[in-house]
């Protein structure tokens, strides 16, 4: 699976390491949900400025959250004739200033809570919803099922 990270914010330093996690965490979803080389997910760390506009802009909130998706699978996709294409799933958004609020408040750590979010916004992107507390719970179970398969636990050094 193809993965573009890119970095609009510059309140805080995100450190290599967590755009190795981000990608290990795709990876790892990519992976459980039987993903191909040619799905492609776009993941951007913001600033909870950027991230308000969005939600304003796209869920009539005006506040920040944590993490937005934008899936580009809702509609019916064109047939592709010439072979394999990208199939581009969406774009998932994460505020690095929340997560590290989060990560503070849920004491464990930066990379931690932005691996739950990226597992989260990609459960999104496929389709998954926590509007009801069955989806909920069943969200909730996949995130922690991807996360552990990479050793990630709740875990306040995690």
């Amino acid at each position: 699976m193809e993965i573009i990270i890119s970095n609009v914010q510059q309140k805080m330093t995100a450190p290599e390491q967590l755009e190795q996690t981000v990608r290990a965490v795709l990876r790892k979803a990519a992976d459980v949900y039987g993903l191909t080389e040619n799905n492609e997910v776009s993941l951007v760390f913001c600033d909870d400025a950027y991230i308000q506009d969005l939600n304003k802009q796209y869920r009539g909130k005006d506040q920040s959250t944590d993490v937005l998706s934008f899936a580009l699978n809702e509609g019916e996709e064109p047939k592709i004739v010439d072979g394999p294409s990208q199939v581009l799933l969406g774009d998932i958004i994460i505020s690095l200033e929340t997560a590290a609020r989060q990560a503070e408040e849920y004491n464990h750590s930066l990379e931690r809570e932005v691996a739950y979010l990226t597992v989260h916004g990609m459960l999104h992107l496929l389709g998954y919803d926590h509007m009801t507390e069955e989806d909920k719970t069943e969200m909730r179970i996949e995130e922690e099922h991807v996360l552990s398969l990479l050793g990630i636990t709740r875990d306040a050094d995690s």
